[in-house]
């Protein structure tokens, strides 16, 4: 029988940005998780504009399970598989995590998201859900079942608590991280600045008219030279 979990939305008080750089600093060992042995990456991409990064991890976890279901099972430790996709430009993580240990006998499958709040784009929402389904495990079904459930309800808690430290731990030495921004945004932006026409009034002051493609800058610098030139054979004459 398949077992779901899920937990309330948590929100936290920062911006996306931070909270990703505080999740982050869990890696690749985390002595705040004392289950959590360390982490290798298996697989890495990130994008050519750096709004998306791709990571996968096999993490290895110390549970704390009975000793004679240890035993029987014949490990200290088990493996699962985490896969981040992070998108910095919809400002999301989605976190899938899979068993690698015992995947023939046991299917467990967690999801959890990062996202913006909706009616506060300086917060950020955190969601977790997982299933679990125990196929044939050494006639202790039950048991693991159990176990699961008391570990799962034990992370959650931790969990939270352990990215808050991080977070106050990153804010004593960052208060603020850049939302990502589009290259091309970026430089349609500086071309728009750059084209802002500048002429002078009568008093000699430089007055904004309004913007003018970048062409015709060129175009407008000769009108002004040609301008002051015949201004000062006029004042020549008088």
């Amino acid at each position: 029988m398949v077992q779901t979990y899920r937990s309330p939305v948590r929100i936290y008080k920062h911006p996306f940005e931070i909270v990703m750089a505080a999740y982050e600093m869990r890696f690749p060992t985390c002595p705040q998780i004392p289950i959590f042995v360390g982490s290798e990456v298996q697989y890495e991409y990130k994008s050519e504009d750096g709004a998306e990064w791709v990571i996968d991890r096999k993490c290895q976890l110390n549970v704390e399970a009975p000793y004679l279901v240890k035993k029987i099972a014949g490990v200290d430790y088990v493996y699962f598989s985490q896969k981040n996709s992070l998108d910095r430009r919809k400002r999301t993580l989605n976190i899938e995590a899979t068993n690698i240990s015992f995947a023939s006998r046991i299917n467990v499958k967690e999801n959890c998201t990062y996202y913006v709040h909706a009616e506060n784009d300086n917060w950020t929402c955190f969601e977790q859900s997982a299933s679990l389904d125990v196929k044939n495990f050494f006639g202790l079904e039950s048991a693991v079942e159990k176990l699961a459930v008391r570990q799962y309800g034990a992370n959650l808690a931790k969990g939270k608590e352990i990215l808050e430290y991080f977070i106050e731990e990153l804010l004593k030495t960052t208060t603020h991280i850049e939302r990502f921004k589009d290259p091309s945004e970026e430089e349609t932006t500086s071309t728009a600045d750059s084209a802002i026409e500048m002429k002078e009034s009568s008093e000699g002051d430089a007055v904004v008219v309004h913007n003018r493609p970048p062409t015709s800058l060129a175009a407008e610098a000769d009108e002004m030279r040609t301008a002051r030139v015949n201004a000062s054979f006029d004042d020549g004459s008088l």
